[in-house]
């Protein structure tokens, strides 16, 4: 096993323990990281192949540090090592800067009591894959949450890989390109449903033909536009994967119910609607999915 160590510094203010309480709480990515108050472990992969990162953090929000280890079974090069650390900060959002986002929040006297809860917290993206996120999206609607968990899970254990490193297995989430070219009906068998199952093999095969990075810098409308391309993935689905796979803060997410209910009790409007919720989000500006996101974490 390969490992090799480095710091990565997070733009001020970053406090990680929100992100760590995120994350025990998100159901869909449950039991696929280790995490403690200061720390987070998780399998991702590195050239193609699985590996394990772990991040600490060991500064202060106002001078912010985070240490890394890195293991794999792969030689980790230099060039390894500058994809992993780029893997990791687009994962923790750790370039995000808050301060202009923050401005804005002190003309919204509602709000603020939110910026100062959540002060530091950067958005931790669903997944250091947008097409894990894409996944979710297709088997979480309409289903049960149990039911798709299951279903996640078992694409997990099936076709991600693993590395065990101080007894523990970490297993991540397959990659498109290790769905794309499966038989439908051995598939269908880790699903068990057909509809979801010949939807994900489209995502995959999508997903497959294109670097994630051009959806996370091409003009917004160019990829939501190739999202909703694909079979399954509609209006909703497209908004969801770009703010949360992506980190695409330019637009809030549409008719998302968790998101109206939290912006009514923010703003103690019971009449609120989802096209005034999209309104009151232009006062952020670039920052509107980040109003939306502290919106939905504070509950």
């Amino acid at each position: 096993m390969n490992t090799l160590t480095g710091t990565l510094c997070p733009s001020a203010p970053f406090e990680f323990r929100h992100a760590t309480r995120f994350l025990g709480k998100f159901r869909p990515m449950m039991g696929q990281q280790k995490i403690e108050d200061e720390s987070l472990t998780k399998a991702f992969y590195l050239n193609g192949q699985v590996a394990l990162f772990k991040v600490t953090s060991v500064g202060t929000p106002d001078q912010p540090e985070m240490d890394y280890t890195i293991w794999s079974e792969g030689k980790l090069t230099r060039e390894a090592q500058n994809q992993a650390e780029d893997e990791i900060t687009f994962y923790l959002s750790l370039n995000d800067d808050l301060r202009p986002f923050y401005k804005l929040a002190e003309s919204d006297p509602q709000f603020m009591p939110i910026v100062e809860k959540l002060y530091g917290y950067h958005q931790v993206k669903f997944s250091l894959t947008a097409f894990e996120n894409a996944c979710w999206a297709i088997l979480s609607q309409r289903n049960l949450w149990t039911v798709a968990l299951g279903m996640k899970e078992r694409m997990t254990e099936q076709y991600g890989e693993g590395i065990r490193v101080d007894g523990i297995n970490h297993r991540a989430f397959p990659l498109p390109s290790q769905v794309a070219s499966l038989d439908p009906n051995e598939l269908n068998d880790v699903i068990r449903n057909v509809r979801k199952t010949e939807t994900v093999l489209a995502v995959a095969r999508s997903f497959d033909t294109i670097d994630e990075s051009w959806l996370r810098s091409a003009p917004y409308e160019q990829v939501d536009s190739w999202l909703k391309e694909i079979k399954g993935i509609g209006t909703w689905s497209a908004s969801f994967i770009l703010l949360r796979g992506l980190g695409r803060m330019e637009r809030v997410p549409l008719d998302e119910k968790a998101l109206l209910e939290a912006a009514k009790r923010v703003y103690g409007r019971d009449d609120l609607t989802h096209a005034d919720v999209q309104k009151m989000g232009e006062h952020y500006g670039e920052y509107a999915g980040y109003w939306a996101h502290y919106l939905r974490v504070a509950g």
